[in-house]
């Protein structure tokens, strides 16, 4: 009876555990789906708020003033992307006005020309490229589009009030006028942000839908999860109590077999006895046979008649031991036969044993190819970090590169910059915050709906079923207040219902729709700080392309001067050659290099570098007085300017000096050892030591003394 118990209880548990495998197989597939799905919400989340955020931005960059009376005309233009910037060329700040007549500067509506003049050939209307108002179709349809190549060469072509521009902001006018790509100028980027904006609108409704998406896999995700964590949970605790009960009844048929056991011993002892008594009993009944044969031959004396009693009495003791011995025995062996039954019994639970083991290991098994999936994939993310920590390091090095090479409006820039990154990264945390606070308020809100719900419908039953209101349920179904209250077992059904329905409940956080006004507020307060640093950055991207314009202008204008007294003052030295600066190495004059073209008399045309000793200090005198003479000073000292020259070189730069003064109101101040030089001087200043120890200053004024001469 034990054994089949204990072999049942085995099967059960065998079939117990493999549903127990089977839901822990379920519920890891099912929690992989869940942060699948949760990963996919998230990023489909992140980028429809990224997106949002800087349609926000967008928006507000591009609003139209409240102040303003009259809205530019830039904001009722519509540009296909990759023609703001010849927008913003061909009508540049005429953009800004508006096309109200009130306004002092302002568009009017004209009638379209009659004839209007033809474009060049190669070049199509700006107007096939932009949604304008009326107003803007005379100049729009006398504006055509050509690529760099053209422009130059179309130029000639161009009748009055035509103009050609490229797509990156290039311009040539009818009147000879002509502008290279700059940067873009605000009318551009207002429309190339307003076609951003139109763009990242359908993005981010995309975006939304996909978030929709990934929302609802993600609750269907939660659901399957929490089904299988309350199936593999109900399995495990029958497991825990089918083994209970196994080793409780393992433990019972442990102890029968402890006792069967003793018994066998005993009955064998017995057996043992048994067999001495039963050679005991033929010797007793040898004696009692020939003691009776002699009783039958003698006569019977009294002595005679004492001792067969008492041999009687032995052999009625000696029976009466027999019997009871031989019953133990008879039981001794049903249990022996009981033993061997269970003997059979363990065999069999053996067998089931070894076939639990074998699914053991099959699940080891499962479980370590599983283990070296994970492995295989850890180590392939491992050589990530280092790729991205890498390319990081690659990034720096070329910011840093770039920092060094900007001026002061640049580093400015870049300070701004990283305040809006930083703005940015606190914005997204706010708004992963923000998106928590908002999906834990939503999931309490479903839940209390849920149970409002769930009591609508318990009100709704109990008025269907009793026709009164759930108040007066217990007085409908006819318990008093002093009835008597339901027994035990029915109070712990009552009360596990409604731990469970409280479970599902689950816990609220009576705080979170203040935490989710404060998280709002610093939104907000961050959203704005934001803005106003995308503003500055814009007003100051502004400036500093204002300012590149200025300084390529000077730069230009002051190059064109240096670079025409340089020629002059380099013929001058030499006496004749040629020689002239050019820029190099970049298209835009703020970022070119220098480069000295000289050509001696009587020499090719070769860099600086190329040149001898004198040479190369003759070319070099030339540039510093050529840059000299862009600005003159007062004052202009000169420290052994003639060291590496020859006499003759000296000669002409002391020509050159002379012309120099008679020209501007500069006086040179010369500090040299070359005697033909101080001969050339106005006046000489020397130190000499008359006595050891003690300087002193003399000064000769040459031309008073060559006066002196000539009178003399």
């Amino acid at each position: 009876m034990l054994s089949a118990a204990v072999t049942s209880a085995a099967e059960a548990l065998a079939a117990v555990e493999q549903q127990m495998v089977e839901a822990e197989q379920a519920l890891a597939a099912a929690r992989e789906r869940h942060e699948r799905c949760r990963d996919a919400f998230q990023d489909h989340e992140r980028t429809a708020q990224k997106l949002e955020t800087e349609i926000q931005t967008l928006r507000k960059v591009l609003q139209v003033g409240d102040g303003d009376l009259w809205p530019p005309l830039v904001d009722a233009l519509t540009v296909r992307p990759g023609y703001e910037a010849a927008l913003g060329a061909a009508l540049g700040d005429d953009l800004d006005a508006s096309s109200d007549t009130g306004a002092p500067v302002h568009w009017d509506v004209l009638d379209p020309f009659e004839n209007p003049q033809p474009l060049p050939d190669g070049a199509d209307p700006l107007s096939q490229y932009v949604k304008a108002p009326e107003a803007l179709a005379r100049r729009l349809g006398q504006i055509g589009i050509v690529s760099a190549d053209d422009g130059e060469r179309l130029q000639q072509q161009l009748l009055p009030g035509q103009r050609l521009v490229t797509r990156d902001g290039a311009l040539w006018r009818w009147d000879g006028y002509a502008a290279d790509a700059d940067a873009p100028t605000p009318a551009a980027q207002r429309l190339a942000q307003r076609n951003r904006l139109a763009s990242l609108e359908q993005d981010a409704a995309a975006a939304a839908g996909r978030a929709a998406e990934s929302r609802a896999a993600l609750d269907q995700a939660e659901a399957e999860t929490a089904r299988a964590t309350a199936h593999d949970a109900d399995r495990r605790e029958l497991w825990r109590e089918l083994n209970r009960a196994a080793a409780e009844a393992r433990d019972t048929l442990s102890a029968r077999e402890r006792s069967a056991s003793e018994a066998v011993s005993r009955a064998a002892a017995l057996e043992e006895a048994l067999s001495r008594l039963g050679h005991d009993i033929e010797a007793s009944k040898a004696d009692l046979e020939a003691s009776e044969a002699a009783l039958a031959h003698a006569q019977a004396p009294d002595a005679l008649k004492d001792e067969v009693e008492t041999l009687r009495a032995r052999v009625a003791e000696r029976r009466r031991i027999v019997a009871s011995e031989l019953a133990g025995l008879q039981s001794l062996a049903r249990e022996a036969q009981t033993r061997k039954a269970r003997l059979v019994a363990i065999a069999d639970e053996a067998r089931t044993w070894s076939a639990r083991k074998e699914r053991a290991g099959e699940q080891i098994e499962r479980l370590n190819a599983r283990k070296a999936e994970t492995a295989g994939e850890l180590a392939a993310l491992d050589d990530i970090p280092d790729a991205l920590e890498a390319r990081r390091s690659g990034l720096l090095d070329a910011l840093g590169d770039a920092e060094q090479n900007r001026k002061a409006a640049a580093d400015a820039l870049a300070a701004a910059e990283n305040r809006l990154n930083e703005a940015d990264r606190v914005a997204r945390e706010v708004t992963a915050a923000l998106g928590e606070a908002r999906e834990a308020g939503a999931g309490i809100e479903a839940r209390m709906e849920a149970a409002r719900d769930r009591q609508r419908e318990f009100g709704e039953q109990i008025a269907e079923m009793l026709d009164t209101p759930p108040d007066g349920a217990l007085e409908a179904i006819g318990i008093k207040a002093d009835a008597k209250l339901p027994t035990n077992e029915e109070a712990d059904r009552k009360l596990e219902r409604l731990r469970a329905e409280r479970e599902r409940l689950g816990g609220v956080n009576l705080n979170a729709e203040r935490e989710l006004e404060e998280l709002s507020e610093r939104l907000s307060e961050m959203t704005a700080e934001r803005d106003d640093l995308v503003a500055a950055i814009g007003r100051l991207r502004h400036g500093i392309s204002g300012l590149n314009r200025e300084g390529r202008k000077r730069l230009l204008e002051a190059f064109e001067k240096v670079n025409a007294n340089f020629e002059k003052l380099f013929i001058t030295l030499f006496g004749g050659g040629k020689a002239r600066l050019e820029l190099t190495e970049a298209d835009d004059p703020l970022e070119a290099g220098l480069e000295i073209m000289a050509r001696p008399p009587g020499k090719r045309l070769q860099v600086i570098s190329l040149l001898s000793g004198g040479e190369k200090a003759l070319t070099a005198i030339a540039l510093v007085f050529a840059i000299f003479l862009t600005n003159p000073s007062p004052i202009c000292v000169l420290d052994e300017v003639d060291a590496p020259l020859d006499d003759a070189n000296v000669h002409r730069l002391c020509d050159l000096l002379d012309e120099m003064t008679r020209s501007t109101e500069t006086r040179f101040m010369i500090i040299t050892h070359h005697p033909y030089t101080m001969s050339r001087m106005s006046r000489l200043f020397g130190v000499t030591m008359a006595e050891r120890g003690i300087s002193q200053l003399v000064s000769v004024d040459l031309e008073q003394a060559a006066e002196y001469r000539e009178s003399a």
